[in-house]
Formats: C-alpha cells, structure tokens, sequence
C-alpha cells in the first residue's frame, strides 16, 4: 500500500526571516556582539544594516575578542563606528586586547552618560589618559581593569571624578610572592566610599590595605581576595570582614592566574555560545 504523503503546515515551512518585525528582529540581533553585528549580520540585507545602524543597538557595545592580539587595529577602526553609531546614547562597553589611548579618549569624549567600562588585557593604554578620560565620565557605576596596571594616582583620579561609581573589579596578571604594597588598596579606600562590590583578585595587599577599605568603603557588600598572598586574616580581622561584608572570597579555587582566565573565557562563552 503507498504511503500517504505527508502535508507539510505553514509552520514547519521554512520561516522568512525578514517578515518578522523589526522590534523582534532588534533584539535577536542585539544579542549578538558588535564584531558579529559589522562584520556579518549588517550585510545580509537592508532591512538588517537599518536595524543595525540604529543608535538605540548600540547602547551597549560587546567588543570581546578571543582572537587576542593579531586583529588589534581592525578592530579598534570597527569600535570607532561602534562608538559613532550610538550617537551619544553608550552606557556600557566592553573592549578586550586592543585598548589604546586615543580610543579610551573617543569614548569618553562621545559618552557621558557610560556607565559601565570593561577593559581587559588592554597594554596599550597609557599611565597619563586615566586622569582626563575619568573626568569625561561622571555617571561610570561600574568599571572593570582586569589584566592591565593602572598606579595609585589613578585610582585616585577615578575615585574622585565619578562619585557614582559602585563596583571596581581590579585583578592583576602577576602574582609575585613576596612583593608587598598597599598603595592601590590605599587609593580605593580613600576616594571611592560608595562601592558596593570590589575585586582585587592576585593584589599585593597586606592587612593593612583590608583594614583601610574596610574603613573607607561602608557600603562594600562583596570583596574578592583570591590569591593576595599578604592578607593573614587573623580572628579580628576576619571578625571585622564579616560585619562588614556579605560576601568574602578568599578560597584558593584558582592555584594561578592564568586558570582563573581560562575559567573567566569558559564562563564568558557558556553566559554567550554566539561569541
């Protein structure tokens, strides 16, 4: 007996993607990174390089870069659009590998109201750009430096020019045993009261530092001290951490920090499997 053929519904037909409406396209498309947007999604049609080219898809600019280093300066040239395309309207960038002095500056420059910066592994910046950039971004709640140096006197500077701002993730690359500093832990204590939660993940901090920011930073809800070697919580200081603190992180989950990286990549792609 032949088989009956089976129909085919309209919505098992293969689905034209460019009828749906531009709000729901919008927001597939947002969820993409601006690397993926430029160099792929803006050139399948017209109807997606409008939508794409729209101010309001760039309120948030993803610049993640897992190719690390080697396409630096094209992708530097990509986030100058980027930054040019959100007219004004950036609250939130994300750049990994290719920061470089004259792009902090552009950004900054074109976004006052930024209020989340995230730089990663960016060597290229310079010690003297974080004063001038810091004035520029009054409304910055949350900033992230993490793989880079940046000195005392900067911390300051930032501490000072953006009163508003209630998280600092500043986690170093190196982990040299023995090498013992408070400067840094000094400079956050004295000039950004308001923060909320604070990583310093692999800092040269001794008890002193803690003690310091324990005392200037009221409000800090949550503090990473993973690998900061100089820290020797005794039963006072840890009493201390725990009035003030919700949340202490001192385990060693990370023997170095270089598996903390790897860790922070899978992460970032488990959180983004188009990235």
């Amino acid at each position: 007996m032949p088989r009956r053929k089976r129909k085919t519904s309209a919505a098992a037909e293969a689905r034209n993607w460019l009828e749906l409406p531009p709000d729901v396209t919008a927001s597939i498309l947002s969820r993409l990174g601006a690397i993926e947007i430029l160099n792929s999604a803006q050139k399948v049609c017209s109807q997606w390089r409008n939508i794409c080219k729209d101010p309001s898809m760039w309120r948030s600019i993803d610049m993640r870069n897992y190719g690390g280093r080697q396409d630096g300066r094209v992708h530097e040239k990509m986030c100058f659009h980027a930054v040019d395309r959100s007219c004004g309207h950036l609250l939130d960038i994300n750049i990994e590998h290719f920061g470089t002095d004259e792009l902090l500056f552009y950004i900054a420059e074109r976004s006052v109201h930024l209020r989340r910066l995230r730089l990663f592994m960016c060597d290229d910046i310079s010690e003297d750009t974080w004063g001038e950039v810091a004035l520029k971004l009054p409304c910055l709640e949350d900033l992230e430096i993490s793989v880079c140096y940046i000195s005392k006197h900067s911390l300051e500077t930032i501490g000072r020019s953006c009163p508003l701002l209630k998280s600092l993730k500043y986690n170093h690359r190196h982990i040299v045993e023995g090498y013992v500093c408070d400067d840094e832990a000094l400079a956050i204590a004295q000039s950004m009261p308001e923060l909320r939660r604070l990583e310093l993940l692999g800092n040269a901090l001794t008890n002193e530092g803690l003690e310091a920011i324990l005392d200037g930073c009221r409000h800090l809800e949550y503090l990473d001290l993973r690998q900061c070697l100089n820290v020797r919580l005794g039963e006072d200081l840890e009493k201390k951490c725990m009035e003030h603190i919700k949340t202490l992180r001192r385990d060693y989950e990370f023997q170095d920090i270089w598996s903390w990286l790897y860790f922070r990549q899978q992460q970032l792609q488990r959180i983004c499997p188009w990235l």
